[in-house]
């Protein structure tokens, strides 16, 4: 969908209004980040950290994929010599 719009004032700056309809398209809310590639505006939506971390958590655990394996890392000098509980 290609729509059109002016670029307006805004106090000392200046901006442009997007549609509803196309923020409702791509999900965006909240913040994003605005960069310039080949002369044109690229708009990306800024996820928040960890975003649907839940659900990957989830999904390992009903794998079983969820636990670091005992052997994971090879015990070093100092977990045998320094290291007590």
């Amino acid at each position: 969908m290609t729509v059109k719009t002016k670029i307006i004032k805004i106090g000392n700056s200046q901006g442009i209004r997007i549609p509803k309809s196309l923020l409702e398209q791509l999900d965006f809310s909240g913040e994003v980040e605005i960069d310039i590639q080949d002369n044109q505006l690229v708009l990306r939506p800024i996820s928040p950290a960890r975003k649907n971390w839940d659900a990957a958590f989830a999904k390992m655990a009903e794998r079983g994929d969820d636990r670091l394996p005992d052997n994971a890392l090879p015990a070093t000098e100092w977990d045998e010599t320094e290291w007590e509980w």
